[in-house]
């Protein structure tokens, strides 16, 4: 299978429809891509492994386009930084708009909020757990208690049925450090 390094999130949705195509058939299911969303900084967070978006599932089910240029971001935190509890999360989305989970509606998603994920499924529904926060009101930001110590995040902008965007539309994995 061929893997996939974006080199950035400006980038990521154009690379990500020309690297899931490569190789793939719905036969063979989709294989591991590696996204490199990190910036020029050498102290960057890893990526999480996310296997490659298809546009179709096996199930039939197509999936909902994201706009070409869309990006996912955190408005007030960076890579490295140092917060405390209780920590505010402000998520931002341009290029596409926010709706409900269960609201069908072109160029939108809601957001989903992966807390230390060091992998996850682009053609699967974001399951619901601690580590896996669903935004499914079209909330735009959180506050969360944290355990002290450091913890990756990442947002996934996900569909009315919680399913990623074809191409993904997802932050940069980065790392806090809670006090």
């Amino acid at each position: 299978m061929r893997s996939c390094v974006l080199p950035s999130v400006a980038l990521a949705t154009t690379l990500l429809a020309g690297c899931a195509g490569h190789g793939m058939h719905h036969h063979h299911g989709p294989g591991t891509m590696q996204q490199t969303m990190d910036r020029a900084s050498a102290s960057a967070t890893p990526p999480a492994t996310v296997t490659a978006s298809t546009p179709t599932l096996s199930s039939g089910y197509q999936k909902v386009a994201a706009a070409p240029g869309t990006r996912l971001y955190f408005v007030n935190l960076r890579d490295g930084q140092t917060v405390s509890n209780p920590v505010k999360l402000v998520f931002g989305l341009s290029g596409m708009g926010v709706a409900p989970a269960g609201v069908e509606k072109a160029g939108t998603g809601h957001h989903h909020l992966l807390i230390d994920v060091a992998a996850w499924d682009a053609n699967a529904p974001l399951p619901v757990s601690d580590q896996v926060r669903h935004f499914g009101m079209g909330q735009t930001e959180t506050t969360l208690q944290l355990a002290p110590g450091t913890h990756t995040l990442q947002l996934v902008l996900g569909d009315q049925n919680h399913i990623p965007h074809h191409p993904v539309v997802a932050s940069e994995r980065i790392t806090v450090t809670v006090k």
